[in-house]
């Protein structure tokens, strides 16, 4: 998994939205061009959003710490009938979900 050693050399790209995480107004995704290394034929960005959309209202406890990031792994689930796992991370002090990796689970 990401530590924030590596997260901030990531690539990331920007979208808007307006969901509610942890009981956190979100108002930003940021999505790490990582997925893009193994997992592109499978995944897109358009997917990922909808991915972290399923999130939206519900509260979730970290998998890890790092300094001022929390990671988070949400496994198997679904979208259109297919079955996805996302790791994703909230930082302190920040309106954004940023997604460090996501695929698809066969």
């Amino acid at each position: 998994m990401a530590t924030c050693d590596n997260l901030s050399l990531m690539e990331f790209r920007s979208y808007g939205t307006n969901i509610i995480i942890n009981e956190l107004a979100i108002s930003e995704i940021k999505i790490s061009s990582h997925y893009e290394l193994r997992h592109k034929d499978s995944i897109t960005d358009e997917i990922i959003i909808d991915l972290i959309k399923t999130l939206d209202g519900k509260s979730f406890e970290p998998e890890t710490i790092d300094g001022v990031f929390q990671y988070f792994v949400n496994d198997k689930i679904e979208l259109k009938e297919k079955l996805y796992k996302l790791i994703w991370v909230l930082e302190d002090n920040k309106v954004y979900v940023g997604a460090v990796n996501a695929y698809r689970r066969d």
